[in-house]
């Protein structure tokens, strides 16, 4: 019986060659639409579906290859005489190849088309040829990538198509059946504001392998969303620099969230997901030496993210120490020729023109997901309520809401020291709040003289306000919300300390 293979593809990439070699091993070629038409322009003996079905294409091409005469060629096991049976008895060929991908479902939501258009690009008898064809992997070869077409063949010629070939196929092909499935669920998803459903499925495209995990025998890949249009790290594009590791990427995208934050001038380092030191500044180099000024020892291998492009005197500055990423929205030509003289340093161009809003937060747990809603709120002036018999000066405000901005950012128990908009002070996944406010007032020394404190949770003691107040802070912000606020409240008073709640509560874990 003469070998038959099935063409409909929306990617014609290296197809022609690939039919071409088809029918030199003596493949009959079944097509449809714009696939059959080209195959034909090209010269390739290819029939149409229809002279297979008996049927023709209807409902302007959404019903095709919908057919016994495809789906029992495709889906009958050869070495099941019942099958092979019924296939004699309704003059059904088997189908050897089936070469398929899919309309181009993630392209039309990338170029923001209408409802009308996304829905007709949600291919149905793509998925069900390509389902079958690898469901009876033992028989049939499917083939949805055209980059694997050289490969495939080579192997025909060499009759070396094997089981175990045609077994990875299949599971590519499921691989991209589920992520095409994946990108129409969540477009749904997000049209019916459906996010907490009965199941979650969500679909990640790999950006890179990396060289390990969290530890050199740990294997680890970076993944990204498809079509995500915000500011991100899988949208960045590496200028310099040896390729990122894991935890690089994992720090990375702590500075990155942090500096967001802040719309001044603004430069973050962050050692192990939390920011050891953040300035603001009117200008660049100013913000960059008040982030260096905040902690210059755990500076050191750091990652730095920035929200103005990196110039010559900022850069200058930066090469003086060992930094293990930079990344920013742009580098000057003058920055970069100072910077790449650096073997080492990744140089990471991020745009950060407009984000947008993904609600949702995926950790992964042994067996299981969490999901939650991103931490999006916002505090302003107008939001504080002052809680204490005085209040706080005006510079006092612009440094609790810089803190406020900050403690967002490290973990919890979380404890953050300012002034003049620069962390002096950083007290991170302490056991007890006191605790980490012991870290960041002996990180700040006499710095905290004059300082603001930023608590991401209430206090339910008063000692971490005492410790405050032994240190020479003048302000506090936290969310307020304790049982036993009050004793709080009269320690500031006592000590003349302003406190100011935000009823919002910024537990990072």
């Amino acid at each position: 019986m003469k070998k038959r293979a099935l063409i409909s593809v929306s990617d014609k990439t290296d197809l022609i060659p690939f039919a071409e070699g088809l029918e030199k091993l003596g493949y009959e070629i079944i097509s449809t639409g714009g696939t059959l038409k080209i195959l034909q322009e090209a010269g390739v003996n290819a029939i149409p579906v229809e002279q297979v079905t008996g049927f023709p294409e209807i409902l302007d091409g959404r019903v095709k290859t919908l057919h016994p005469k495809i789906h029992g060629g495709l889906l009958a096991k050869r070495s099941e005489p019942s099958h092979v049976k019924a296939l004699e008895a309704n003059d059904i060929a088997p189908i050897d190849i089936v070469v398929v991908n899919l309309y181009p479902f993630k392209e039309t939501l990338a170029k923001g088309a209408s409802h009308e258009e996304i829905i007709e690009n949600i291919d149905i008898g793509g998925p069900a040829m390509l389902r079958a064809a690898a469901k009876n992997y033992e028989d049939v070869a499917v083939i949805v990538n055209p980059a694997r077409y050289s490969a495939i063949l080579e192997l025909l010629e060499k009759d070396l198509l094997t089981v175990e070939v045609r077994k990875e196929l299949a599971a590519e092909v499921f691989r991209h059946t589920a992520h095409y499935d994946s990108m129409i669920a969540k477009y749904f998803s997000d049209e019916t504001s459906d996010l907490f459903t009965e199941t979650f499925t969500r679909t990640f495209e790999r950006v890179q392998s990396l060289r390990y995990g969290e530890n050199p025998h740990q294997e680890a890949a970076f993944y990204g969303i498809p079509n995500y249009k915000g500011i991100s790290l899988a949208n960045a594009k590496q200028l310099h620099g040896k390729e990122l590791s894991f935890n690089n990427i994992q720090d990375a995208n702590a500075a990155l969230e942090i500096v967001l934050e802040y719309e001044e001038p603004t430069a973050v380092a962050v050692k192990h997901m939390n920011p050891c030191g953040i300035g603001v500044g009117d200008d660049l180099h100013t913000a960059f030496n008040r982030a260096y000024e905040a902690d210059p020892v755990s500076i050191f291998g750091g990652i730095i993210a920035v929200n103005r492009e990196v110039d010559e005197q900022t850069a200058l500055k930066m090469s003086e120490i060992f930094l293990e990423i930079i990344i920013a929205p742009s580098f000057s030509e003058k920055a970069l020729n100072i910077l790449t003289k650096k073997q080492n340093i990744r140089l990471l161009e991020v745009p950060m023109d407009e984000d947008v809003d993904v609600y949702e937060k995926l950790v992964s747990v042994k067996g299981g997901l969490l999901v939650q809603t991103n931490d999006r709120e916002q505090v302003t002036e107008a939001d504080l309520k002052v809680v204490t018999e005085r209040k706080p000066t005006k510079e006092e405000l612009e440094d609790l809401l810089f803190a406020w901005k900050a403690v967002k950012h490290v973990k919890s128990n979380a404890i953050v020291l300012a002034k003049d908009k620069q962390t002096i002070g950083v007290g991170a996944g302490q056991m007890n709040r006191v605790g980490a406010a012991k870290i960041a007032i002996e990180q700040a020394g006499e710095k905290a003289k004059g300082a603001v404190m930023a608590s991401d949770a209430f206090f339910p003691m008063p000692d971490t306000v005492e410790a405050a107040a032994k240190a020479g802070i003048t302000a506090i912000i936290q969310p307020g919300g304790s049982k036993r606020d009050q004793d709080s409240i009269d320690v500031c008073n006592e000590h003349g300390i302003a406190m100011v709640f935000t009823n919002v509560r910024h537990f990072k874990h």
